[in-house]
């Protein structure tokens, strides 16, 4: 069984949780007690979907309830005891974050233990360690994959987008002709310098992308088609 560690406030009382397989767990009735629900298993069995509790076995014998964090704040939610909110934010500006950044809570027990613990000790400080390993190799990874999805993202910007004249190529008539039919159908307006703007609503229903280039000093916005917008009028075209 993973080790119970607990944390104690004035006005909840002692709530013990352990973590299990990098997931944060709660002792089930230590939370329905702190929200004042009078019978534990009624509880969780009304508000705590299945796969967010666990029934965990004890070395001792046995077994306890536990509740991952969905299942907390499902509890929450329909506690009607008036400190449910601050009991959230108990939870969620100190327990958790304590748990996340140091594997344990750093609570004046778990310093204490830490103190006379050799073991503990070794075990808090080796749990630290492989944390402080998965998020560096978590950032490495992100580092390696960032500018890989960017370029993948530029890729499928110009593959999927197309102007009025590779659309028109794609679809198999001329540039002019599909121009003329998209704004005689109202999918197209020209604006007042001439250029050809989508109505708002094609661009909400994404058959347009507006986007933005620059040629030289000057800046400007084009029209695309979108994939959607192309299977769309090709379709309304073969009719």
């Amino acid at each position: 069984m993973n080790e119970i560690t607990v944390f104690e406030n004035e006005n909840f009382g002692k709530i013990r949780t352990l973590v299990k397989e990098d997931e944060v767990w709660f002792v089930g009735k230590d939370i329905c007690q702190a929200l004042e629900y009078s019978n534990t298993s009624k509880a969780i069995n009304d508000h705590v979907d299945i796969e967010d509790r666990y029934n965990e076995t004890l070395e001792r014998g046995g077994t306890i309830l536990i509740i991952n964090e969905s299942g907390l704040y499902s509890l929450i939610l329909r506690s009607k005891k008036p400190e449910a909110k601050k009991f959230k934010r108990w939870v969620t500006s100190e327990v958790l974050p304590s748990i996340r950044k140091h594997g344990a809570y750093m609570t004046e027990q778990t310093l204490e233990r830490a103190l006379t613990d050799p073991d503990f000790l070794i075990q808090l400080a080796t749990q630290l360690k492989e944390e402080q390993q998965r998020r560096k190799a978590l950032e490495i990874e992100n580092q390696v994959m960032k500018p890989k999805a960017e370029y993948f993202d530029s890729l499928v910007d110009r593959e999927l987008l197309t102007n009025f004249r590779d659309t028109a190529k794609e679809l198999g008539i001329g540039q002019k002709y599909l121009v003329n039919w998209l704004l005689e159908n109202s999918y197209l307006y020209r604006d007042a310098k001439g250029k050809l703007k989508a109505y708002q609503c094609h661009i909400d229903k994404g058959l347009f992308e507006y986007k933005d280039f620059v040629r030289g000093k000057y800046a400007s916005t084009q029209t695309l088609v979108t994939v959607k917008g192309k299977e769309t009028f090709r379709l309304l075209l073969l009719k």
